[in-house]
C-alpha cells in the first residue's frame, strides 16, 4: 500500500507539472512571452486538488488540455459524420468532439423543420421508392466536393444503402437540397465517393440483382443477377445532381463494394472492391453453404478498375442502352472499350484506399492480416501490355497479380480501411484486433517518416471492433495529419450503461508525432446508430452562412422566394375555400395574430423571419396539422393543409428567442363550414 500510495503521489505531481507548464505555455504566449498571468487562481495547488480528487493520470491531462477548446474559440477541424438508421448527417467538431449540428437528410428532422414545410417535402419526395414514402434510412459514406483532389468546403454528399438514394447537402447553410432515387438498383454501399474536381458522384453497389428492380429466380443467378456502379452528373453553378447527364455501368454479379477515385496520376481511372466473385445464392435452409461461407471460398476476389473518363464519352456518344429509362453502359461495351478491368485482391476486401498522390492502391482482405498495395505505374503497365493472367466468366481481363503488386506489409487480424497523414504514414483499421495500425509508405514518400519503407511501425488499442477510420483530410491529396478518429461499433465499458442498447464510440486519437507516439484522447460516445463513414475537412474551409444573404430567402431555391413577405405586407386572402396566409415573424410577435378559416378550407400559409441578426431564429407550431418549422434569419417557407375539423389552434414559437418568446403565439380559428 505504502508504494502503492508513492506511485500516487509521483503521478500526482508529475500531472500537476504537466498541467501548470501546459496552461503556463498557454499564458506566455498569450502575453507575448512576459510573465504569466493567472489572476486569483492557484494553477499548482487547484489543478493538483482536482487530479486528485479524480484520481488522472498524465495521461489524461495531457489528453484533456489537447482537447480543450475554451468557450468562444472554435475547433480546427469539422467532422460529417454519416447518422446511421436516423438517416442523416452529424456534424462534429475537432478536437472538442462537440456535437455541433444534425443535418435533415433521408428523413424528417423536427428542430430544424426538415420534412414539414413544402419545399422540404418536395425533397423528401424526390427519394420516394416506388411511390411510397420512407421513414428510415442507412446513411454510409458522406463525401465532401473536392478541387484538384482537395476538399473545397462546397457540398457534402451522402448515401442510403437500404434504398440506393444519393443526397445533395449544400455547405452555405448545412441543409439539403436534392435527394435523388437510383432508377436501377435497390440498394448500394460503395457511395458516395467523388472524382477529383467533383465532376461526378459516385454510387457503387453491393448486393448484385436483376437492374431496374425486376424479379428473376436465384437458379438465374448468373444470367440475370448483375453489378452497377452509376455515375452521378453534378452541377456545382446549380449545387444539384442532373439525372440526365448521367449513366451506369453494368458489371458482373459479383458483390461490388467500397469504391475511390483515383487521383494525381491516376485520375481518371475509378476503383471498387467486390467480394462474392464465387456468385454464392445461399441457401441454408435448403442445406446449401449459407452465405457467409459460400461467399469466402476463394482466395482471391476482384479489384475493378475502370476507366471513367471513356466510359462518360462513350456514355455521351449514345453508347447504352437503358433500364427504366436510365442509361446504363453494357457489361459487353465495357469490356470491348476497354473500360473495365480486373485485378485479383485478397479474399473478402472491404476497402480500396488511393495513397495521396494516387500512385498506389491500399486493400484490405477482412480474412487477410496483411495490406495489399498494388502500384499505379504497374497497372497501367500490365494493361498497356496485356498482361493479364485470364479472364472471368463474363469475359473482363484479369490483371496479373505479381505484375501489379508492390508489396504486402503485414498488420494484424481483420484489417479493413485506410487512411493518411502529412508524414508519410499510412493507418489502417482491425476490426478483430480492435486497433489501429501505423505503418509507412514507402516510393514517394519516403524520408517522410523515421523508420524503414513499408513497414508497420506500431499499433494503438481501441474500444472496441473498430470500422472505418478518418484522419485530417486523410483521403485528399494533402492530408494534414494531427489527429485521427476510430469509429467503434462497440462501447462496452466504456461509457454509463443506458440500456442494453448501448452507444457506439468516437475515439480521438494524437497522431501528430513520428514513429510509435500515437495517443488516445478522447471517447466520444455516439447515440445515433449505427455511424459508419466519416470526413474531417479544415474549418477554415467551410465557409457558413450566419444568416440568410437576404429577408426572404428560400434554402431549397437558394434564391428569394417569390411569396417573400416584408414587415407591411401582411395579409390573409380567401378565394372560394382557399385561403393563403401572408406572415411575418420578428422577436417577438407573429403578423397576423389572428387567422379565421372554415372547416373545409384549404390552406396555404407563406412564413418569413424578417430578422437580421445572428442566431434569431423562430420556430413555428401548429398542433393537430404535423407541422413544425424552423425559420433562420432570413427564411421564407410555405405550407400547405386541409382544415379538417373545426376548433381553435394555437400557433406559437417552438424556438426560445427572447424574453417574451411566450407571447410569440397566434390563433387558427377554424369555424364550422
Amino acid at each position: 500500500m505504502k508504494n502503492s500510495q508513492s506511485t500516487r503521489s509521483r503521478y500526482l505531481s508529475i500531472a500537476g507539472i504537466v498541467m501548470v507548464a501546459l496552461v503556463a505555455l498557454a499564458w506566455s504566449c498569450k502575453t507575448g512571452g512576459g510573465e504569466v498571468q493567472l489572476g486569483s487562481v492557484d494553477v499548482a495547488g487547484d489543478s493538483n486538488a482536482v487530479i486528485q480528487e479524480r484520481g488522472l493520470t498524465p495521461d489524461d491531462v495531457y489528453a484533456a488540455v489537447k482537447t480543450f477548446v475554451p468557450s468562444g474559440r472554435y475547433d480546427d477541424y469539422v467532422m460529417f459524420a454519416s447518422g446511421g438508421h436516423s438517416g442523416q448527417i452529424l456534424v462534429i467538431g475537432v478536437p472538442s468532439m462537440r456535437l455541433l449540428k444534425v443535418i435533415g437528410v433521408f428523413t424528417p428532422e423536427p428542430w430544424q423543420g426538415w420534412g414539414y414545410s413544402d419545399e422540404t417535402r418536395a425533397v423528401l419526395d424526390g427519394a420516394k421508392v416506388e411511390g411510397r414514402d420512407i421513414t428510415w434510412a442507412d446513411t454510409h459514406h458522406p463525401a465532401l466536393s473536392e478541387t484538384g483532389g482537395d476538399y473545397d468546403g462546397e457540398f457534402v454528399f451522402i448515401n442510403d444503402k437500404a434504398h440506393a438514394r444519393i443526397a445533395v447537402v449544400d455547405l452555405r447553410d448545412f441543409e439539403t437540397k436534392q435527394l435523388v432515387k437510383n432508377p436501377i438498383a435497390l440498394s448500394d454501399h460503395g457511395g458516395t465517393f467523388v472524382t477529383p474536381n467533383t465532376e461526378w458522384v459516385i454510387e457503387g453497389g453491393q448486393y448484385a440483382a436483376p437492374l431496374g428492380w425486376k424479379y428473376a429466380s436465384l437458379d438465374k443467378y448468373a444470367e440475370e443477377y448483375r453489378g452497377m456502379v452509376t455515375m452521378w452528373k453534378f452541377d456545382r453553378s446549380a449545387g444539384r445532381v442532373v439525372p440526365g447527364e448521367s449513366f451506369a455501368i453494368e458489371l458482373p454479379p459479383y458483390w461490388q463494394d467500397l469504391c475511390d477515385a483515383g487521383k494525381a496520376v491516376s485520375d481518371g481511372w475509378l476503383l471498387c472492391n467486390s467480394f462474392n466473385t464465387e456468385m454464392a445464392t445461399g441457401g441454408i435452409e435448403d442445406d446449401k453453404p449459407p452465405f457467409e461461407a459460400g461467399a469466402s471460398q476463394r482466395d482471391m476476389d476482384y479489384l475493378h478498375i475502370i476507366d471513367w473518363r471513356k466510359a462518360a464519352e462513350l456514355a455521351a456518344a449514345g453508347a447504352t442502352t437503358t433500364v427504366n429509362d436510365f442509361p446504363v453502359l453494357t457489361l459487353e461495351t465495357a469490356i470491348a472499350e476497354g473500360v473495365l478491368y480486373f485485378l485479383p485482391e485478397p479474399k473478402s476486401p472491404h476497402g480500396i484506399d488511393v495513397t495521396p498522390g494516387g500512385e498506389y492502391m491500399v486493400v484490405s482482405g477482412k480474412l487477410d492480416p496483411h495490406v495489399t498495395i498494388f502500384g499505379w505505374d504497374k497497372i497501367q503497365a500490365a494493361i498497356a501490355a496485356e498482361n493479364f493472367s485470364g479472364k472471368d466468366d463474363y469475359g473482363v481481363p484479369i490483371i496479373d497479380f505479381d505484375a501489379a503488386l508492390e508489396t504486402q506489409i503485414e498488420l494484424g487480424l481483420g484489417p479493413l480501411h485506410t487512411q493518411f497523414d502529412d508524414k508519410g504514414y499510412a493507418y489502417t483499421s482491425l476490426f478483430l484486433d480492435t486497433a489501429v495500425a501505423r505503418w509507412t509508405l514507402g516510393g514517394a514518400y519516403a524520408g517522410g517518416h523515421d523508420e524503414a519503407d513499408w513497414t508497420l511501425v506500431e499499433k494503438i488499442p481501441v474500444h472496441y471492433n473498430v470500422g472505418h477510420i478518418v484522419a485530417a483530410e486523410g483521403d485528399t491529396v494533402s492530408p494534414d495529419g494531427g489527429y485521427l478518429v476510430a469509429l467503434n461499433k462497440w462501447s462496452v465499458d466504456r461509457f454509463l450503461t443506458v440500456g442494453p442498447l448501448h452507444p457506439q464510440n468516437f475515439q480521438l486519437i494524437d497522431i501528430s508525432g513520428k514513429g510509435p507516439s500515437m495517443k488516445l484522447l478522447y471517447d466520444m460516445a455516439i447515440g445515433i446508430g449505427e455511424p459508419h463513414y466519416v470526413q474531417m475537412i479544415k474549418a477554415d474551409k467551410l465557409k457558413a452562412w450566419e444568416v440568410y444573404p437576404e429577408a426572404g430567402w428560400n434554402p431549397i431555391q437558394q434564391a428569394l422566394d417569390p411569396h417573400a413577405v416584408a414587415i407591411g405586407e401582411e395579409k390573409v386572402e380567401r378565394r372560394g375555400k382557399t385561403v393563403e396566409i401572408w406572415m411575418t415573424g420578428v422577436r417577438s410577435h407573429f403578423t397576423p395574430e389572428k387567422v379565421e378559416v372554415k372547416k373545409g378550407d384549404h390552406v396555404i400559409w407563406h412564413i418569413t423571419n424578417v430578422e437580421r441578426a445572428k442566431d434569431a431564429t423562430h420556430g413555428f407550431a401548429l398542433p393537430a396539422y404535423n407541422i413544425n418549422l424552423s425559420l433562420e434569419p432570413g427564411e421564407s417557407t410555405t405550407f400547405e393543409f386541409d382544415v379538417e375539423e373545426s376548433g381553435v389552434y394555437t400557433y406559437y414559437c417552438s424556438e426560445f428567442c427572447s424574453a417574451l418568446h411566450l407571447e410569440m403565439v397566434g390563433y387558427l380559428l377554424a369555424s364550422p363550414s
